[in-house]
């Protein structure tokens, strides 16, 4: 049980990063691999700032910011060019400016491996008899609360419903005068704010260092059992990948000379890929003949 649970914990944060892909897919149809950089771009700042003296809540409002350029710069200088371009060259851009963040990450801040805390210790907890780990309480408790608001963002305002309409049908969008290039800045911004408290979460358990850029591939699995365009589904992947991969460690490790739970996952991706490849919450394609 405590295996399961750790596990689960551990899910909440692959969904966390899983989300911004989500969301910038559902609005715009881009997969953006850049996701990753975006990820290490926000905890760098944040910690930079951090370690230059400045407050904790001035650096995570100037990072907030920071991230928030960002999105208007991508889309203003590249997206906005590449509108009902095949999706192969919309993925290939966000590939590109992967590698053009995290050049701009080091060119701010540096290459060196920076510590984060964030003021809670990775100590055991006992709950009912069970020991867990308190920073895991807690990332998973920061991610649920910042899901729950993303939920109310988008069901319950006006904005929410624009997104949902852009995600829908775009040309129908913009025949009831929603402006998309809006929308689309307004998504990358909230992808932005994921990525930030994405990247303190994981900054904190694993470092600020540039494979923290990498965690984007840690999402891939998430997307592919859970679905590309659901945020329901980014979360029940990510509790998937999180306690499958825990459990096959520990049950399955020792028979197979240990290291299951780096691949695991994808080996869970490929079966869902074979059987049933929009995800658990993915809208199926239709072909038309």
């Amino acid at each position: 049980m405590e295996v399961l649970l750790g596990g689960l914990l551990a899910g909440v944060m692959y969904s966390l990063v899983a989300i911004g892909f989500v969301l910038i897919y559902k609005a715009s149809g881009v997969f953006n691999f850049a996701q990753g950089s975006m990820v290490l771009f926000a905890a760098l700042t944040f910690v930079s700032l951090l370690e230059r003296g400045l407050p904790f809540w001035l650096s995570f409002v100037i990072s907030l910011l920071s991230m928030l350029l960002l999105a208007l710069l991508l889309e203003r200088l590249v997206l906005r060019h590449l509108v009902n371009r095949p999706p192969i060259t919309l993925f290939m851009a966000t590939l590109g400016l992967s590698y053009v963040v995290e050049g701009v990450a080091q060119a701010l801040w540096g290459a060196q491996v920076h510590g984060l805390d964030l003021g809670i210790e990775d100590t055991p907890l006992e709950l009912g008899g069970l020991m867990l780990s308190r920073f895991d309480l807690f990332a998973a408790g920061s991610a649920g609360l910042l899901v729950l608001l993303l939920s109310l963002l988008f069901n319950k305002t006006r904005i929410g419903l624009s997104l949902r309409a852009v995600a829908d049908d775009q040309l129908a969008a913009l025949a009831v005068g929603i402006r998309l290039q809006r929308m689309w800045v307004l998504v990358w911004a909230v992808a932005g704010l994921v990525g930030l408290v994405a990247g303190l979460l994981w900054g904190a358990r694993l470092g600020v260092q540039f494979s923290l850029s990498l965690i984007v591939l840690k999402a891939l699995p998430v997307l592919i059992i859970g679905g590309f365009t659901s945020i329901g589904g980014a979360i029940v992947g990510g509790l998937i990948v999180g306690a499958s991969e825990k459990l096959a460690e520990v049950y399955l490790g020792p028979l197979l000379s240990g290291g299951i739970e780096n691949w695991f996952p994808y080996v869970l991706a490929l079966l869902f890929l074979l059987l049933r490849p929009a995800g658990l919450f993915g809208e199926r394609a239709i072909e038309r003949v």
